[in-house]
């Protein structure tokens, strides 16, 4: 929305919301270490699966009936996730089905990405909430900043909020 002399407003988005898609050479690389090492710490070793991980969460999770077992799900999966799924509210069962939807699109994304790309698309589609999907989006809300200024804590923050974006929100 402008203004009568030209200046802006503000602004209001449907559908994906608030997102300016930013390059991989936009990004931060202290990002994309940080996401690798809380999300998906083999993910330069597997092809979309991480078949260790999902023994573990079968073992602990499955048969323990441990809560906190961690996820198995890599960051293929995680992007396949965002883009192949409805954000609607997910029971356990739908879930359950859903995961091998989930892989076979993990191992499509991998054959035909690269790892450097993968990482893009999801940092360009996380939603960070307060109307910030995306990367650049983020920066731009909670700092101000284009993403190649974020500093390390910054892009930890940011990272930190991919775990539960409404936990780890900072305002």
């Amino acid at each position: 929305v402008y203004s009568a002399d030209g200046e802006e407003m503000g602004r209001y988005y449907s559908g994906s919301g608030n997102r300016e898609y930013a390059g991989l050479n936009e990004i931060p690389n202290h990002m994309i270490d940080a996401l690798v090492s809380t999300e998906d710490v083999r993910f330069y070793e597997h092809s979309g699966i991480d078949v260790r991980a999902l023994g573990r969460a079968v073992v602990k999770r499955g048969i323990l009936g441990q809560e906190s077992a961690g996820g198995a799900s890599t960051l293929t999966q995680q992007l396949a996730k965002q883009i192949y799924t409805e954000k609607s509210g997910e029971s356990g069962l739908k879930r359950m089905l859903q995961k091998p939807v989930e892989w076979m699109i993990a191992l499509k994304l991998e054959r035909n990405y690269s790892k450097a790309e993968m990482i893009t698309m999801y940092l360009n589609r996380f939603d960070f909430l307060n109307n910030a999907v995306g990367i650049r989006s983020a920066a731009n809300v909670y700092f101000g900043k284009e993403p190649s200024q974020l500093t390390i804590e910054e892009g930890a923050l940011l990272v930190g909020m991919v775990k539960n974006p409404t936990l780890y929100n900072p305002l």
